[in-house]
């Protein structure tokens, strides 16, 4: 019963979240995936690190699809995230947690420097 209300206040933070903010729920959700995989990779749970990390490559995609190349920062950010998607397509390959945490890292960073942004707007 409790996953249940927990699940509809989820469903509801998305649905009245403004744009920066579910870009922000993205960063963590990514995030969140990325140690998955790593925990999946150390418990030798293939699966799970091969599911946890698309998840993550997934967010990451999405966010590149997102950016404005009208925008020149969109046009430095999209190397970053094709970097990153890059790193954890090699990861998902390989099983490799320093890939992993690169790319894990690089996400903790946009993040951080998400939520400054949003802060100065308010």
């Amino acid at each position: 019963m409790l996953a249940s209300h927990y699940a509809k206040y989820q469903q509801s933070a998305v649905t009245t979240a403004n744009p920066a903010e579910l870009t922000l729920m993205l960063y963590n959700g990514a995030i969140k995936f990325c140690n998955q995989g790593v925990e999946a990779i150390e418990n030798k749970n293939i699966q799970g690190a091969h599911s946890a990390i698309i998840k993550a490559q997934r967010i990451i995609e999405e966010l590149q699809a997102t950016l404005d190349d009208q925008y020149a920062i969109a046009k430095d950010i999209r190397p970053l995230y094709e970097y990153i998607d890059y790193l954890l397509v090699e990861a998902n390959m390989t099983k490799n947690i320093d890939k992993l945490l690169e790319a894990k890292g690089f996400i903790v960073e946009f993040r951080d420097l998400w939520q400054q942004i949003i802060k100065t707007k308010k």
